[in-house]
């Protein structure tokens, strides 16, 4: 069942997202070579803490951070580690979640540590590019299938591929909610968007093939080629005429 979120609601999301959207502006300053993955998670976990909201992702299943930090190959939910370094050249997904008044929002960035190869700078560009163009479909009265269809047109236009193992979804009360959206789908196609839906919409990307891996740690997705990849996520709510980020920083 998809819930419709009221005004009260929503703006408490609007908080929650802020929240996501500031704290990942801080780190994306802060990527650069010989940082740390686990600093980049300590110093979002006490962002999101001392904005008086709690990280949506720690603990949740299991999963031992506040951040998901996913480099080169990794497509998303790489697991912070004081030993892991960034290093010049290299593509960092950051994913992150907190939790205010009972409300979760949800957003990623995909941040290159210097002078990155040209073709994992138009990878960011693409995969950035397939978010806006999905967010561009969203209004009431489509359909999540038109939605998940830009994604994959657009992508697959560039000959990059996208991943299909993990979706976008609905976002509130929990951090996954319905419906899910694929970033693949045919137009005409499943659940009808209405004003008060609130979405996590996030194409991931890879430069070769589409095909991802899970590693040993239960966690950590690679792309199965070894190909770099990369992940851009925004929480919206559906209006009638097109949808509100929800994700943009709100100070």
């Amino acid at each position: 069942m998809v819930e419709l979120k009221t005004p009260p609601e929503l703006e408490k999301m609007r908080t929650a997202s802020g929240i996501v959207a500031s704290t990942l502006a801080l780190l994306r300053e802060k990527i650069k070579p010989g940082v740390s993955t686990l600093e980049l998670d300590r110093l979002a976990e006490a962002e999101i803490r001392r904005r008086g909201a709690q990280p949506a992702f720690l603990g949740y299943r299991g999963y031992p951070a506040t951040l998901c930090v996913s480099i080169n190959e990794e497509v998303v939910h790489g697991i912070p580690n004081a030993a892991r370094l960034i290093v010049e050249g290299d593509v960092v997904s950051l994913d992150l979640g907190a939790v205010w008044e009972g409300f979760y929002g949800d957003a990623a960035i995909t941040v290159a540590a210097g002078r990155i190869k040209p073709e994992r700078t138009r990878l960011l560009e693409v995969t950035e590019a397939a978010l806006y163009r999905a967010l561009e479909t969203v209004k009431s009265g489509i359909r999540i299938g038109d939605v998940s269809h830009a994604v994959e047109e657009f992508v697959a236009s560039t000959g990059m591929g996208v991943v299909r193992e993990f979706t976008g979804h609905g976002i509130g009360r929990h951090l996954h909610e319905e419906p899910s959206i694929p970033n693949f789908g045919k137009p005409g196609t499943g659940v009808v968007l209405k004003p008060g839906m609130t979405l996590a919409i996030e194409p991931m990307v890879c430069l070769g093939a589409a095909e991802v891996v899970v590693k040993d740690d239960g966690w950590t997705a690679v792309s199965a080629d070894g190909s770099c990849a990369a992940h851009f996520e925004h929480t919206v709510a559906v209006t009638e005429d097109g949808c509100e980020i929800l994700s943009s920083i709100q100070d």
